[in-house]
């Protein structure tokens, strides 16, 4: 558990209590606000790490200027404070507004768990390595325990996952850019990580920046920093993710996502290894070791004329492939067991176990989603059993053919069955984005998820 300390600011309770829950297990001390209002008499604001802002809190007004507002309001009470805002997908220009008014990043509702983890830890890691870089012991410290917490991260012993983690040893000593690819859910970011923890800059900090989340009029900003000034309200210097990773490891995930302007602008970097920040001359050297990671077929994009051959042969020196779960199907019970511990604990439901039936489920799954499917698909059937042994109707899995728009359901409650499974698969079994999605309560969608058990 990191020794970190959260403010998360939301007038929706429902937002408020599903945060506390996922970050409370991850960082020692977390607050929450449900009116903005208090920042003002909040005394201690000066000594959390981060706030976890919304942007909207009337009700009907979805501008983000009270977002805005609250934001510098928090920024004149403590100048050094990292602050994330929370915003829904149709607001991505009022994100970029937050970011030049001085956030540190910014969250999409409904959130992805494994996404909104890593950016927080990002933001973390980032503000811990800029406070204490006269500290180059204490941070080394620092950043050693944060970055050690993922050694038992990796969960398996099949055939292809061992083979992976060889090839990951053997490059992890050098500094050779290397590129992971794989399905969603498989894992990238965590043998990003392994890569970094087994290199010999494991004491330096491990930077992680999601390239879908980046716009383009950000991105200069975001990678390389600005100078105060540069920009409307750039109102101090900012160090972007290459200059924080100095030293340390840069994990840029989703590199398939960027156009072929921003494309050619990170070559040029990645190239003389010199940044300059916006609204500057000066030439700043980094030295960091570059791990990108997709899920697109990115040989197809160069054919394509969409993704540069020569930016391609800059970031794979090293391919590395992480498999899909239904390719290491061996993994499944255990990675199964594994959640299974971890969830028990996380909400004190002890001596969980699965019955053999359900364990038979599991195996003959595909796991569309790979591990981050089975990881919440644990989580759920933890959260919704009413006994300590999960049976096979305790395991909501999504059927493709069911779910498939040429099946015609025969009754309304096949249709309301085939539009909750295919909601809860594409927000990753978070109970409360899904019923935002669906338009009910949480508590609307847990009683028909209930009673739909209930009468399988």
């Amino acid at each position: 558990m990191i020794d970190g300390k959260i403010l998360i600011i939301d007038d929706n309770k429902s937002v408020l209590s599903a945060l506390e829950i996922l970050l409370q297990f991850e960082y020692k001390h977390i607050e929450t606000l449900s009116n903005p209002n208090q920042i003002s008499s909040f005394k201690n604001l000066i000594d959390f790490d981060i706030v976890l802002l919304d942007m909207n809190f009337l009700a009907g007004v979805n501008n983000g200027n009270e977002g805005l507002y609250w934001l510098k309001e928090i920024k004149k009470k403590a100048p050094d404070i990292s602050v994330i805002m929370i915003t829904s997908y149709g607001a991505i220009d009022l994100a970029v507004d937050a970011l030049k008014a001085g956030a540190s990043d910014f969250i999409l509702k409904p959130w992805n768990n494994d996404k909104l983890l890593s950016t927080i830890k990002s933001v973390y890691l980032l503000k811990k390595s800029l406070k204490e870089r006269n500290k180059p012991k204490t941070n080394e410290k620092g950043l050693k325990e944060i970055n050690d917490q993922n050694e038992s991260s990796i969960i398996g012993n099949s055939k292809e996952l061992l083979s992976l983690l060889h090839l990951t040893q053997k490059v992890a000593k050098t500094d050779v850019s290397v590129l992971i690819t794989g399905e969603n859910g498989t894992g990238k970011e965590v043998i990003a990580q392994e890569l970094h923890r087994l290199s010999n800059r494991k004491n330096e900090i491990f930077i992680s920046v999601d390239m879908g989340s980046i716009s383009e009029s950000l991105f200069e900003s975001e990678l390389f920093g600005h100078m105060k000034g540069a920009f409307t309200d750039a109102k101090q210097d900012r160090i972007g993710k290459f200059e924080a990773a100095n030293g340390g490891t840069l994990f840029l995930d989703e590199i398939g996502n960027l156009s072929l302007q921003l494309q050619a602008k990170l070559l040029s970097v990645l190239q003389n290894r010199i940044i300059v920040r916006v609204g500057s001359n000066k030439p700043i050297p980094v030295n960091i070791r570059l791990v990108c990671a997709t899920n697109c077929n990115l040989h197809q994009m160069v054919a394509d004329g969409v993704f540069r051959e020569d930016l391609l042969y800059r970031i794979n020196t090293i391919h590395l492939e992480v498999p899909s779960l239904r390719d290491r199907d061996k993994d499944i019970l255990l990675l199964a067991d594994f959640y299974l511990k971890k969830m028990s604990s996380k909400y004190d439901r002890p001596d969980m176990k699965i019955d053999v039936a359900a364990q038979e489920k599991l195996m003959a799954y595909s796991w569309p989603g790979n591990v981050r499917e089975l990881q919440h698909t644990i989580e759920r059937a933890i959260i919704l059993c009413e006994s300590n042994v999960l049976k096979p109707d305790d395991f909501l899995l999504i059927n493709k053919s069911s779910a498939s728009p040429n099946t015609q359901p025969n009754t309304l409650d096949e249709m309301e069955e085939i539009m909750i499974n295919r909601v809860l698969n594409e927000n990753n079994s978070n109970l409360s984005a899904a019923a935002n999605q669906l338009g009910v309560s949480r508590q609307t969608l847990y009683n028909k998820i209930k009673k739909r058990k209930s009468n399988g």
